[in-house]
């Protein structure tokens, strides 16, 4: 299948890595072309160009600012001709301003599923992402044989909106875990325990889950190359909080992880990996 990939940060680039090894055709665009030059694939101008040379286009982008722009911004997908065309997004984007793109694309006579992905880099690669998705029932069959090459669980929340909702809930939990695990592994080595033996115990005992065991090898080795920025995380509990305010709900467990957050993006490591909040633990 010939398919457009727009945005090719770290998860990105895994995505278009991934339908490559799949056997598809990709035409890609990101704003710093540099970062495409390692991929296989036709290098377009412009947003408006890939959309002319795919049947479908996934989108990978920051933010929802971000997504708006490759839209309307000049060269943008809006404005070539957009029939029948599948946008396939799988920014995380805000709750309220995903809406607005569900409308813009509907207007220009294309079909827009917001797909945000549960898992970062390694899944992605390996086709093991969970995929939520929002749109609708005839969108989502069109899309869901690429997705089940993506993803090794797919969810369809048919209503529009309720996939970014549900991706920020997820992440609710995703950044407490984070926070929780790399102040235990602090805690232990302060109290004299190797972090590697820390490592094991908390993989045996409460400790253990999938964030652990996805980030265990970077805290053992301290090594923060990126897969899922802090800048990002951060982004995403800021629209967390904007999420819980706008439902006039208290959201205990979402505060204290987004002020470790922002804390770790004003100590510089906004484009480490979010595993790289231990940092603020161990130089205490």
């Amino acid at each position: 299948m010939r398919i457009g990939c727009i945005g090719l940060g770290h998860l990105g680039t895994a995505i278009a890595n991934r339908l490559i090894d799949c056997g598809h055709e990709l035409t890609v665009w990101n704003r710093t072309a540099a970062r495409a030059s390692a991929l296989p694939a036709t290098v377009a101008a412009s947003p408006a160009a890939v959309a002319a040379a795919a049947d479908q286009v996934h989108l990978c982008l920051f933010d929802s600012a971000a997504v708006h722009q490759v839209l309307t911004g000049e060269q943008g997908l809006l404005t070539t001709d957009l029939q029948g065309k599948l946008l396939v997004d799988h920014t995380t984007n805000h709750f309220r301003e995903v809406l607005a793109l569900h409308d813009l694309c509907a207007r220009a006579g294309a079909t827009y599923l917001e797909a945000p992905v549960l898992g970062s880099v390694v899944p992605a690669a390996q086709g093991r992402l969970t995929v939520l998705v929002s749109g609708g029932r005839a969108g989502f069959e069109r899309a869901e044989p690429v997705l089940r090459q993506l993803g090794a669980h797919l969810f369809h929340l048919e209503e529009p909106g309720l996939a970014t909702r549900m991706k920020l809930v997820n992440n609710l939990v995703l950044a407490g875990l984070m926070a929780q695990i790399a102040e235990a592994t602090a805690f232990a080595e302060a109290n004299g325990i190797e972090r590697s033996t820390a490592l094991d115990i908390l993989t045996a005992g409460a400790g253990q889950s999938m964030v652990l065991t996805a980030k265990r090898a970077k805290l053992e080795r301290g090594d923060f190359s990126p897969h899922f920025t802090t800048s990002l995380m951060l982004k995403d509990l800021h629209l967390l909080q904007d999420l819980a305010y706008a439902e006039g709900r208290p959201l205990f467990t979402g505060a204290l992880p987004r002020e470790l957050f922002a804390l770790a993006v004003a100590e510089g490591m906004a484009e480490l990996d979010f595993s790289s909040i231990y940092l603020l633990f161990a130089r205490r």
